[in-house]
């Protein structure tokens, strides 16, 4: 863990993994259901942005994992989730 004067973000906590493994899975989950996109679009679209803003909401916590920032920000859920593990 890094301390204030490193210059460098804080490790995440368990709690903001869980969090980002759940927000992943969800987006994941969202993706692979046809069934729901082709019954709602509108309803499958706005899951897909909540889904999404979770996401980015908890970015900032990892900003120290160069790694999984560069999965995080190129979309690649799926390898973000086995990054970090399945649990």
């Amino acid at each position: 863990m890094s301390t204030p004067d490193s210059g460098r973000p804080p490790a995440a906590t368990p709690e903001q993994i869980r969090a980002l493994r759940a927000a992943l899975r969800r987006r994941l989950d969202l993706i692979a259901d046809h069934a729901f996109r082709d019954r709602d679009p509108v309803a499958h679209l706005a899951a897909l942005r909540s889904a999404s803003e979770a996401i980015d909401q908890l970015k900032p916590h990892f900003a120290g994992d160069p790694r999984l920032n560069h999965f995080l920000e190129g979309a690649s859920y799926s390898k973000a989730l086995a990054w970090i593990g399945e649990d």
